[in-house]
């Protein structure tokens, strides 16, 4: 079971651009923020490898704020790379 869904869309601007969303089925407050923490770091690594000139929305799903960085990032990886 994936624990992150992502949206894209071309942008006129040539950069990528980040959105992150994370609902209160993630967890509490807590979950919620490191679930999006993840996210971001993924982002900021791989900002070159990312196509250029998208807007990316990744949305965390249940269980999300669990997950350690290595997870996320295969995760990650397999629907945004």
């Amino acid at each position: 079971m994936g624990h992150f869904i992502a949206i894209t869309r071309k942008n006129e601007l040539g950069t990528t651009r980040l959105g992150v969303t994370a609902s209160k089925k993630v967890g509490n407050a807590v979950r919620r923020n490191r679930a999006k923490r993840l996210i971001r770091e993924f982002f900021r690594l791989n900002k070159a490898r990312l196509p250029q000139g998208y807007d990316i929305v990744i949305i965390a799903k249940k269980g999300a704020g669990y997950l350690n960085f290595r997870k996320a990032e295969k995760e990650l990886e397999k629907i945004v790379v």
